[in-house]
C-alpha cells in the first residue's frame, strides 16, 4: 500500500470521529512490514479524556498490538499535523516515519506553530512527509467547523 492508501485509511477514522460529534481526525500506525497495528480517531469529548487525540489512541492501540511502547520502525499516518502532546508521544514511542495530511496553523507542533518535532535537542528523529491527501483533509476540516459555527455562535466551543 501507499502513502495515499494508508491516509485514506486515516481519513476514514477521521470521519468516525465526526459521526460521532469530535473533530474529524484521524489515524492509522503501520509496522515495517505494512500491517495496520493501530487505529484511532478524536475521542475528547466521548471518554472526557484531554489526551484521546487521535494520533495517542493510534499509539495506544499500536503499543498493544505489539505488546511495547516503542514503535520501532513503525508510521504514523495522521489527517492533520500533530500538536505538542502528540508530537512528544510519537517522539517517546520512537515512531521511525510520520505522514501527515493538513497543517495546523494554530496548534502544529511540526513546524507549523512549533518545532517539537525533531528538535535539535532530543534525541530521536523522525522522518516528517506532510501534504499527503492535505486538500481533502482541510476540507474536511473547514466544513466541520463551518457547519459548528452555523449552530453555535460561542467561539469558546470551538475545539
Amino acid at each position: 500500500m501507499t502513502d495515499t492508501d494508508f491516509m485514506e485509511l486515516a481519513i476514514a477514522e477521521a470521519q468516525a470521529a465526526e459521526a460521532a460529534g469530535e473533530v474529524p481526525v484521524g489515524a492509522i500506525v503501520v509496522s515495517p512490514g505494512g500491517e495496520i497495528i493501530g487505529r484511532g480517531n478524536n475521542q475528547v469529548l466521548r471518554t472526557s479524556d484531554p489526551t484521546a487525540h487521535a494520533e495517542t489512541v493510534a499509539l495506544r492501540a499500536a503499543g498493544l498490538a505489539l505488546g511495547n511502547y516503542r514503535l520501532l520502525g513503525c508510521t504514523l499516518f495522521c489527517t492533520l499535523e500533530p500538536c505538542a502532546m502528540c508530537a512528544g508521544a510519537i517522539l517517546h514511542a520512537r515512531v521511525a516515519r510520520l505522514v501527515y495530511a493538513a497543517r495546523d496553523p494554530k496548534a502544529g507542533a511540526c513546524g507549523s506553530v512549533l518545532s517539537v518535532m525533531n528538535h535539535p535537542a532530543l534525541n530521536h528523529r523522525v522522518e516528517v512527509t506532510e501534504g499527503v491527501l492535505a486538500e481533502e483533509c482541510s476540507a474536511i476540516l473547514t466544513s466541520f467547523f463551518r457547519r459548528r459555527r452555523g449552530k453555535d455562535s460561542d467561539p469558546a466551543s470551538e475545539l
